[in-house]
Formats: structure tokens, C-alpha cells, sequence
């Protein structure tokens, strides 16, 4: 059993992409790029580009992921306050920014609406909300 979540832990790292992938596909790039430098010819040139385009491809798919699950977690978190929130601000669930919604998907049901008045009043970006929730609300379906 793990630890309970919190701010400290929330982070998700994938240890395949992050640690070995990215890793591999960078150290290759600057390899070969290197290796151009030094014997510049039409196939060094041609592998370091296709290694650039590589590790290119793996970033990008990182970032797609992150993209596609930030969209999932603003119609979750739309879709919740609209259940939690008081008549008044429900009609503000619009003006929340998608890193607000991502920040508040981890506040617990009971100070959704404290945090949601902090987010509209102060303009709080989602490590700010983040950091004043008081009670966790562990998000364990992260990519």
C-alpha cells in the first residue's frame, strides 16, 4: 500500500518515458548531432535529423497525453462543481482557466467551494490552489 497522496507526492513521473526513453532519444540526438559536426556528410546529417525527429516524436506524444488528460479533467471538474458548487457560483464554472480546474481536481468535496472563491478572487493558478488545500483529494488516474 502506498502513502496517502498529498502536494509533495501528487507528481507523477512514468519511469519508462522519463528515465529511459527521453534519456536514450536525447543522448542519441546530441550523438549524432556531434558526430555531424564532426564528419559533416549527407548520412550524419541524415541520422542526426532523424534522431532529432525521434526524440521529437517522443516529447510530443508526452505532451498529447498530458493535453488529452488535461481536457478530461476540466469536463470532470466542470461536471463536479456544478454538482457541489452554491447556485452563485455555478454560474462562474466558466471563468475557471483549465490549470485552475487542474489544480482543483485534488481539493476534497467539503472546501471545493472555498478554494473555487480563492481561485475567481485571487486569479489563482494551480499550484497556488494546490498548495491551500487543507484535505486531499488523491486524483490515482494521472498519466
Amino acid at each position: 500500500m502506498t502513502a496517502p497522496q498529498t502536494y509533495a507526492t501528487h507528481r507523477r513521473f512514468e519511469p519508462v518515458q522519463h528515465f529511459i526513453l527521453l534519456p536514450f532519444f536525447l543522448i542519441t540526438t546530441v550523438a549524432t548531432v556531434y558526430t555531424f559536426v564532426r564528419r559533416p556528410a549527407l548520412g550524419t546529417l541524415w541520422i542526426a535529423l532523424l534522431a532529432l525527429a525521434v526524440f521529437t516524436l517522443a516529447v510530443q506524444v508526452r505532451v498529447y497525453a498530458l493535453k488529452v488528460q488535461d481536457r478530461l479533467i476540466r469536463l470532470e471538474e466542470r461536471l463536479r462543481l456544478a454538482h457541489l458548487l452554491p447556485e452563485d457560483l455555478k454560474a462562474r464554472i466558466p471563468e475557471l482557466t483549465v490549470k485552475q480546474l487542474v489544480g482543483l481536481r485534488f481539493v476534497s468535496d467539503a472546501e471545493v467551494t472555498d478554494r473555487v472563491k480563492e481561485a475567481l478572487q485571487e486569479s489563482l493558478g494551480g499550484e497556488a490552489i494546490k498548495k491551500r488545500i487543507q484535505t486531499w483529494r488523491p486524483d490515482e488516474f494521472r498519466v
